[in-house]
């Protein structure tokens, strides 16, 4: 009978052992499966771009259940564009966003499906043909392919527009103007062949170089103008719609690989939603925000189509130029300018 009770109570100890054991393992278990995914842009706080990404990294932490934790770092605060673009590259930030024409070195045909050269894409729905049809599917894969990200899908700043200390109305009134580009080629040769001092500066120091005269001013969309506080340095508007800037949404593929199968749908069907519903919410809200600056202060200069038809002659030969990097990239520049 002792050895009955005896064998009884060790096996009741063993017994309550494992069973205090297995909510740990279960929590060890569910902690390997939590997937840390850092977001990390240079887009401003309160911008369209920078509130969709807000939503898209509730989504994840809850229809993940947890499983995905979701970080979202905006303005530049985890680095500049660069910086970003590397460190997703290679896995110290899971997800970032930039326009395909921050691949130029690496994959020039990609390049040009960021509105490059200028004047490419002629309204949204050319952009719409061009970025949510085969076109979009093919640069991800070759994104995937030479840069070891994934586009899961694309937003947009939409049109870029000249915001300048002094004004500029025409082709005469640009000459010599120093204008900050990001650090890409193709960039700087669109502004030297209409006449502008182009300077390659890093996205966040554009405020700092307009206020100490770096620059004369710069070109961008409507809602950085305002959520960067650029207006405070520089109050004069050009809407030249010169440059249409999409921007790919960049999730490092090996660490998208490493998910679950349900997770990477999630993450690649959530994202195209999000950011479909972006898109919609910038280009409703352009003209309000341009108002808005209208109300701070900036002056809106009148750009009329023949203005607009002498830059575009001017800038044309980039087409060859650009085209001249690789067989693919002029074959990516026609289909394009087909879809017009």
């Amino acid at each position: 009978m002792t050895t009955k009770l005896t064998l009884g109570r060790r096996g009741l100890l063993q017994l309550g052992g494992a069973a205090l054991a297995t909510p740990m393992l279960m929590r060890t278990a569910w902690a390997a499966d939590k997937f840390v995914c850092k977001i990390a842009h240079s887009e401003a706080i309160g911008s369209p771009f920078t509130n969709a990404f807000d939503k898209w990294t509730a989504i994840l932490n809850e229809k993940s259940d947890g499983r995905i934790e979701a970080q979202h770092f905006p303005a530049s605060q985890l680095g500049g564009l660069a910086q970003l673009l590397e460190m997703s590259r290679i896995g110290t930030i899971q997800v970032t966003a930039a326009g395909p024409d921050s691949e130029e070195a690496i994959a020039p045909e990609i390049a040009a499906t960021a509105g490059a050269p200028g004047f490419i894409y002629k309204n949204e729905a050319h952009v719409d043909a061009v970025l949510q049809g085969d076109i979009g599917e093919e640069i991800s894969r070759i994104a995937r392919e030479k840069t070891g990200v994934e586009f899961i899908a694309y937003g947009e700043v939409g049109f870029r527009h000249l915001l300048t200390k002094a004004p500029v109305t025409d082709l005469a009134s640009l000459q010599g103007v120093k204008l900050r580009v990001p650090q890409v080629t193709i960039w700087v040769d669109f502004w030297k062949l209409l006449g502008a001092n182009p300077t390659p500066l890093p996205y966040s120091e554009q405020y700092a170089a307009l206020s100490t005269g770096v620059i004369d001013g710069l070109d961008s969309d409507y809602f950085s103008i305002l959520g960067f506080k650029w207006h405070e340095q520089a109050t004069n508007i050009l809407p030249t719609y010169h440059w249409f800037l999409p921007k790919a949404i960049r999730m490092n593929a090996a660490w998208l690989d490493a998910l679950p199968a349900d997770l990477q749908e999630l993450c690649r069907t959530s994202a195209k939603e999000v950011f479909a519903e972006q898109r919609a919410i910038n280009r409703a809200g352009a003209d309000k925000a341009l108002e808005d600056l209208k109300a701070v202060g900036c002056t809106v200069h009148p750009f009329p189509a023949e203005e607009k038809a002498r830059w575009e002659e001017k800038s044309a030969s980039l087409y060859d130029t650009f085209g001249a990097t690789s067989p693919e990239t002029a074959a990516m520049i026609a289909k394009i300018r087909a879809l017009a």
